[in-house]
């Protein structure tokens, strides 16, 4: 019998994909937010495509608010994507 693949959605593109395939940002118990490329993080998380786009996308619809549950600043926001393009370029 195969093994059964975890599926998440993108808060992006709305799209349920492999969990392996989708970059986590994580809310730490701090109220830190951050990438978690391993997905081992503590804290709540949403997915997001490895894809600038689809972070963008999420930013507009204020869908990573939502899933976090907590405002973010565009500070963060920044942050995240310029983690995004260099997580990016070094695969």
């Amino acid at each position: 019998m195969p093994k059964k693949i975890p599926m998440r959605q993108c808060v992006g593109c709305r799209e349920m994909k492999p969990k392996r395939e989708l970059v986590r940002v994580v809310k730490s118990p701090e109220d830190a937010i951050s990438l978690d490329l391993r997905g081992k993080a503590p804290g709540r998380g949403a997915y997001v495509c490895p894809d600038p786009e689809c972070l963008k996308k999420a930013i507009r619809s204020k869908a990573l608010e939502r899933a976090l549950s907590c405002t973010i600043p565009q500070e963060i926001y920044d942050a995240l994507l310029a983690g995004m393009e260099a997580g990016r370029d070094g695969q």
